[in-house]
């Protein structure tokens, strides 16, 4: 049996290391799934997900001239079509959730101004935050102690 890139197999696990897991697909070949291709999510140890003697269907990433064969798990799950995109959720009075760090009434639903719409924004949450932080800066200079401080 040839393999072949693209093609998916059943394999059984024969080994696990804390890089990846070694299948064995038979007629002696055996392939490295790598940690990064076991599953979509992060996995701290592979232990937690694979056992020895597991079988698993896998896609052949690549066979290298030196016999190497890198699988993939994640790969060969079918998944089905993404969804389409939800809209924005709305906020209560009626404006998307976009315009969180400036004035909404800079916020342009036409988009046919997107550049002046977003240096609006840009300009007053900047201002916003010099305010911000210059109120910050006198509330927290009162609290150190003024000049020298307190020494004991």
């Amino acid at each position: 049996m040839a393999i072949e890139v693209g093609a998916k197999v059943s394999g059984k696990v024969s080994g696990i290391t804390n890089f990846g897991a070694f299948v064995d697909l038979g007629a002696h070949k055996t392939g490295l799934v790598h940690i990064s291709e076991i599953s979509d999510g992060y996995i701290k140890d592979i232990k937690d997900v694979l056992k020895v003697g597991d079988d698993v269907k896998v896609k052949v990433l690549s066979v290298g001239d030196d016999g190497k064969i890198a699988l993939s798990i994640r790969k060969a799950v079918d998944k089905p079509a993404e969804p389409q995109r939800r809209e924005q959720p709305k906020m209560a009075h009626g404006h998307s959730n976009h315009g969180k760090f400036g004035d909404n009434r800079h916020h342009n639903d036409n988009h046919k101004n997107n550049k002046a719409s977003f240096d609006d924004l840009m300009d007053s949450f900047l201002k916003e935050s010099e305010s911000r932080l210059a109120t910050i800066k006198k509330n927290t200079e009162g609290k150190r102690g003024g000049r020298g401080g307190r020494r004991s």
